[in-house]
């Protein structure tokens, strides 16, 4: 018996509503998965969760009940979550709340005669419509300060190197990860005339103090004066002091300060000087094993002004260089134990016979590993240099 025509035409519907309904939810879901989104969903909580109780002191006094402590700190982070809308906005979310509280009911008329019904009165629709109205408003601003960031982000990438300079008697590989869109981190390897009139390679990692658009903007500055001094006359130790003295002026008298390591390459000599401006010691591995940390310097820039002292190796072939941010050794997973220089020693040594570019991709997945789906705290750089 041959099926009829509505039948047909709702079989082939089937297919057509089903491809609608997978195009809708790729689209919702960027074509992430499950097990993505329920990461991504707790990685945001968690970031969520930090901002507000950061704001909340959940230290109990001895002998105020529980039954009141809990509404003390119910009511911090109240009032951590409030104040972080602006005034209108806020009131527009205490008359949401209000109305979601209130039970719905009738409004009526009572006369000698008879009663008159005037409405029916839904405060839970009109509480849940204003608290969308409240998420389209926020959303707007998102979406503002996303395309804003967004730009801000291709500005900082063309800071920034994309692919390492090819210096004799050296192999380099460098990467940075934000911790927001925009980053407080700056690496840099590029050419420079020194008084003699060859050419060295100036070596550049630094970490400015915060995160986000503050960090990001200083970073930029930092990057501009770097390449503006580099070409000034002076040895590497001036060329801190330089910086230093910049940074002073910009720094908010010190709340904004900067770490960071310049070193300077010959390929002719193979010697690298070297300024730490309180960053983290980089990591020199011998061919041998053995392990030297590059410490001489001084002070972080834009604290005090004051004299640097510089260091000195010359690098052998085999010799390894790792210089890193704090946001590398310091990334915590979801049990906040940290990761560690031990564990970035370790991967330091067992992959000497790799390219660069190889063991820094090694490193990553380890360091994404360890972390698992904790949120990222620190912006993320590391410049691993092998010397041939």
């Amino acid at each position: 018996m041959a099926t009829p025509q509505w039948q047909q035409q709702r079989v082939a519907q089937k297919p057509c509503f089903r491809d609608q309904a997978e195009q809708f939810w790729a689209r919702v879901t960027e074509g992430l998965a499950i097990g993505d989104l329920w990461s991504q969903f707790r990685r945001d909580a968690t970031s969520s969760y930090q901002l507000y109780s950061k704001e909340v002191d959940r230290t109990r006094v001895e002998g105020v009940p529980h039954s009141t402590h809990f509404l003390h700190v119910a009511s911090q982070y109240f009032w951590a979550i409030i104040e972080k809308l602006t005034p209108a906005r806020r009131v527009l979310l205490l008359v949401a709340l209000v109305l979601i509280l209130l039970p719905g009911g009738e409004w009526v008329l009572q006369t000698q005669s008879q009663t008159i019904k005037i409405a029916l009165l839904d405060f839970h629709f009109w509480g849940g419509l204003l608290m969308f109205v409240l998420l389209i408003l926020e959303v707007g601003d998102r979406v503002v300060m996303k395309r804003d960031l967004q730009i801000a982000k291709e500005i900082q990438a063309w800071l920034l190197p994309s692919e390492p300079p090819s210096v004799p008697g050296l192999e380099i590989a460098f990467t940075t990860r934000p911790a927001n869109t925009v980053a407080g981190d700056y690496y840099d390897v590029f050419a420079r005339t020194c008084d003699s009139g060859t050419p060295t390679w100036l070596i550049a990692v630094a970490d400015v103090a915060g995160k986000s658009v503050p960090a990001a903007m200083l970073m930029a500055t930092f990057q501009a004066s770097l390449r503006t001094l580099s070409n000034t006359p002076g040895d590497l130790t001036e060329l801190a002091a330089r910086m230093n003295r910049y940074a002073c002026t910009n720094s908010q008298k010190g709340r904004r300060f900067t770490t960071a390591f310049i070193a300077e390459y010959d390929p002719a000599s193979r010697r690298l000087s070297y300024v730490n401006a309180g960053h983290n010691n980089p990591i020199l591995r011998r061919s041998s094993g053995a392990i030297e940390r590059l410490d001489a310097g001084g002070v972080p820039f834009g604290i005090l002004d004051g004299p640097y002292q510089s260091g000195e190796r010359i690098l052998a072939p085999g010799d390894w260089l790792a210089v890193f941010t704090d946001g590398v050794i310091e990334a915590e997973n979801p049990w906040h134990q940290e990761y560690g220089e031990i564990r970035f020693m370790t991967l330091l040594h067992s992959g000497v016979m790799l390219s660069p570019q190889m063991l820094l991709n090694s490193m990553l997945t380890d360091l994404d590993r360890f972390v698992g789906n904790a949120p990222q705290h620190d912006d993320v750089t590391c410049v691993l240099i092998k010397a041939v």
